[in-house]
């Protein structure tokens, strides 16, 4: 739990109420709120009072959190909240407080630099409904949230919540930075409606062919216990299988895309399918014909009508859009020469680019199958990538300090009993 405080250059200092960060993936924020769930009017008097002490000891000027950590086991209680540290800044999660304020800290910031006073006392600061924030980043949660980088060829956020936006379709996104590249903040007179309003926002993101965490965020507030406010710091790592799980696309989703690849199929009159969607030799047409949805087959029924999807061509597939995954589908399976063997000899390539921050292995040595080999650092993350079966390093090929390319071979396993 963190406290918004402000200060000026005249003796003037206010808070304006409570943040929950609360959600969190290996310690970094992931979804924000405010007010704090299961906060009560004694606890947070005592909280607020607590971080305005702090500010005041040292004559703070300009925005500020004081953040605490909080036993809630028994719900919250004002003698088991804790001093944490102060962020002597503005931070990501502000815009969650200016909701359910009114009040533009970024305004006031302008103004307290220019030496003006804060714009109003405390008694006129009041919380109206509540406000929560996700973090949407350049990431795949799938594969241990490793960074999604390169060009963003196609980005579509929701309309009908406030988006901080960072970048634009057609800007690149580089793996030395936080890969932060948007907030969606959702108001509503409850926490229910506020979190409701995000959970469809993020479902509603669109990117391509960058992935993001936006099916996961959705997920974690359509969590029954996010929504009931039983979270912890832990809540994440303990829900993570099923949060940070691969997506699939429905089955009305494949629909559409085996509808819309015939549409295009027919369209071109040297498609040597065009006319045999469904044939069957000496029997009617099926009902049902094979699509590849990011490389694997799956079925779809044509016998219904698809429903309405929104779809990008990406040349030699159709990409569609469905609960902030994006899903690449085409008629015929994809070419897979070239990758297999690969992942067969033992060869271990940079999933990502970034620094080689340590190589805890040397030439010759023997390792187990899940032993970390490598260690790249990217987007303020650590990424280990692992032996895939127990064998013999060799083929060593960086060192720590190299930037390494995505794709780029760095190190080999060599079975012992090859």
């Amino acid at each position: 739990i963190e406290v918004q405080v402000f200060g000026d250059a005249h003796g003037g200092l206010v808070h304006l109420f409570e943040r929950d960060c609360t959600l969190q993936r290996r310690r970094q924020k992931v979804i924000e709120e405010a007010p704090a769930p299961g906060m009560t009017a004694e606890v947070r008097e005592a909280v607020c009072a607590a971080a305005l002490a702090a500010a005041r000891a040292v004559d703070y000027v300009g925005a500020g959190t004081v953040e605490f950590i909080a036993d809630a086991r028994d719900g919250l209680r004002s003698d088991r909240i804790w001093f944490m540290e102060m962020n002597t800044r503005l931070q990501v999660e502000h815009p969650v407080t200016e909701a359910v304020t009114g009040v533009d800290l970024v305004e006031w910031q302008f103004r307290v630099a220019a030496g003006e006073p804060l714009p109003l006392s405390q008694d006129r600061i009041a919380l109206n409904g509540w406000a929560v924030e996700a973090r949407l980043c350049a990431e795949i949660p799938e594969r241990g949230f490793i960074p999604s980088t390169g060009r963003l060829e196609h980005l579509a956020l929701p309309e009908g919540v406030r988006i901080d936006s960072g970048v634009e379709a057609g800007d690149e996104v580089g793996p030395y930075y936080d890969s932060l590249i948007a907030k969606l903040i959702a108001w509503a007179p409850t926490r229910e409606g506020a979190t409701e309003n995000l959970a469809e926002a993020c479902a509603g993101v669109e990117t391509w062919p960058l992935k993001t965490n936006a099916g996961f965020l959705a997920r974690c507030l359509d969590d029954s216990d996010f929504l009931a406010g039983r979270i912890d710091t832990g809540f994440i790592e303990a829900r993570l299988d099923r949060l940070a799980a691969a997506p699939a696309p429905s089955q009305a989703l494949v629909s559409a895309a085996a509808a819309a690849l015939a549409a295009l199929s027919a369209e071109d009159a040297s498609a040597p399918s065009r006319d045999l969607a469904g044939f069957r030799l000496n029997a009617p047409p099926r009902g049902r014909v094979r699509v590849w949805c990011d490389g694997e087959p799956l079925w779809a029924d044509l016998d219904s009508a698809p429903d309405e999807a929104d779809l990008l061509d990406a040349g030699g597939s159709l990409v569609l859009f469905e609960g902030g995954s994006a899903f690449a589908f085409a008629a015929s399976p994809p070419d897979r020469e070239g990758g297999a063997a690969a992942a067969g000899d033992g060869s271990v390539s940079a999933p990502l680019p970034g620094k080689v921050v340590a190589v805890p292995v040397a030439e010759g040595a023997r390792v187990a199958r899940g032993d970390v080999l490598v260690v790249i650092e990217a987007m303020k993350m650590e990424h280990g990538l692992i032996a895939p079966f127990d064998g013999v390093v060799e083929g060593l090929s960086t060192a720590v300090g190299d930037q390494v390319r995505e794709g780029e071979a760095l190190v080999r396993v060599r079975s012992e009993t090859q």
